[in-house]
């Protein structure tokens, strides 16, 4: 054999004996995560990887902005990530398509995640049909933020637990409020406190296996009725938007001293108030219609999924479980203030006797979802179009609810058609066409 010759076979036998005792390739798992929390997932599973040298995590952040319109431009390109973070209210939605994997028997058979350790009503948003499609990672719930002093000028020695205590309150808030001063701030773009308040009711929002608007019922009437009054007798202003240029500040000068928000706030609050307001606002639970009915809320927050087509779903499950964790969630809560789904979390850090999270605990145990379609969204923004369209009177209650429910039954009109062509089907009607 020429040398040349001899010499190329020896280096093609060493390339290949050195390929055999290279170590496999790690699997190599796509998660898209949200905002901040994509940034800080990166950094804890850094940890899981030294565990796991067998998996490498790729995280993507997206923007919340963005997200719902990539994730369906994912789907429709078969170009899904593996893992994906999901705001509870789009769990129907990616259910509905097909998208995300059913994941009873894996919890069935994981020491990691035990559902009784979850808020029920959190839990909840995340089952479709008796089904389990997500794995909550952390819980969001609204409540009153409020300012102590000013209750206590106004004479309540403690938040209001009714909506007769809470109207009474703010009405004398108003009463020794300053002319242009307001005793509650309600933006009129948030759907959530007309919802919260027809929820408290039991109202049932859609009729008839979730095919027409049921906003005329007698419950939510009730409830849109409350709210808008607030506007009516002017304890909150009708153009709240555009007059608070700064919310930490006009909360911190007087201009209102009630807020329905949610967990994110309690570091905002603590951040940005001055820091003579330390001690002079709190958090408490909504009230409810009476001393009978607790003052439930919605259950939001955001959860894990899998995607349905993963090749690398064992793998992506053991980062589901990794990050469901208890000390993971601690972890997760010290990164980001976003509040863990598991109770035995709050209790190895004690967050159930926080000043301020202790609210939020107490208002967990009392949450509810909103209907559970992929179209739910789409409803909301009609809810506040007309709840705005009644705030300036251009509207009556009742002109206003009943367009509400047109509108509404209009949007569900794919759903009944499906109920009738399909009678064996959810009907949970994408709003994205499926592959």
């Amino acid at each position: 054999m020429p040398p040349l010759r001899r010499l190329g076979s020896a280096l093609l036998l060493l390339a290949g004996l050195g390929c055999r005792n290279q170590p496999d390739a790690p699997i190599v798992i796509e998660f898209w995560a949200m905002g901040r929390e994509g940034e800080v997932v990166q950094r804890m599973l850094a940890e899981f990887e030294q565990q796991t040298p067998g998996i490498h995590v790729r995280v993507q952040q997206i923007p919340w902005s963005a997200a719902h319109e990539k994730l369906l431009t994912a789907y429709v390109g078969d170009a899904m990530p593996d893992i994906f973070q999901l705001g509870n209210t789009w769990i129907p939605e990616f259910a509905a398509l097909h998208a995300i994997e059913r994941l009873d028997d894996r919890v069935a058979h994981s020491p990691a995640v035990q559902l009784d350790d979850y808020f029920s009503g959190i839990l909840d948003t995340n089952v479709i049909d008796g089904a389990l499609y997500g794995a909550p990672w952390y819980v969001d719930t609204r409540l009153l933020f409020y300012r102590t002093d000013l209750l206590q000028r106004a004479g309540s020695t403690r938040p209001p637990t009714t909506w007769e205590a809470w109207l009474d309150t703010m009405v004398r808030l108003k009463a020794r409020a300053a002319a242009d001063d307001y005793a509650i701030f309600l933006p009129m773009s948030e759907w959530q406190p007309p919802v919260i308040l027809a929820l408290q009711l039991d109202a049932q929002l859609l009729r008839d296996n979730d095919q027409y608007g049921n906003f005329r019922s007698p419950e939510f009437r009730q409830a849109f009725s409350f709210y808008i009054d607030l506007f009516r007798r002017e304890l909150t202003p009708r153009d709240a938007e555009a007059q608070v240029a700064n919310l930490y500040q006009d909360f911190a000068d007087n201009y209102f001293a009630l807020y329905i928000s949610g967990p994110w706030n309690i570091g905002e609050f603590q951040r940005r108030l001055p820091s003579a307001m330390n001690d002079k606002w709190g958090t408490a639970p909504m009230p409810g219609p009476d001393a009978t009915r607790p003052g439930v809320s919605t259950a939001g927050g955001a959860s894990l999924a899998l995607f349905r087509g993963s090749r690398h779903a064992d793998a992506a499950w053991r980062v589901i479980e990794y990050l469901s964790a208890p000390v993971r969630q601690i972890e997760f809560y010290r990164l980001t203030g976003d509040l863990p789904s598991r109770k035995t979390a709050w209790t190895m850090q004690d967050l159930m006797h926080d000043r301020y999270a202790q609210a939020f605990w107490e208002q967990l145990h009392h949450v509810r979802s909103t209907p559970k379609i992929p179209e739910w969204e789409r409803i909301a923004d009609k809810i506040t179009q007309y709840a705005e369209a009644v705030i300036r009177e251009r509207m009556s209650i009742d002109a206003a609810l009943s367009a509400l429910d047109a509108d509404v039954d209009q949007l569900l009109e794919k759903r009944r058609w499906l109920l009738r062509t399909h009678p064996a089907s959810d009907a949970r009607t994408p709003s994205a066409t499926p592959r």
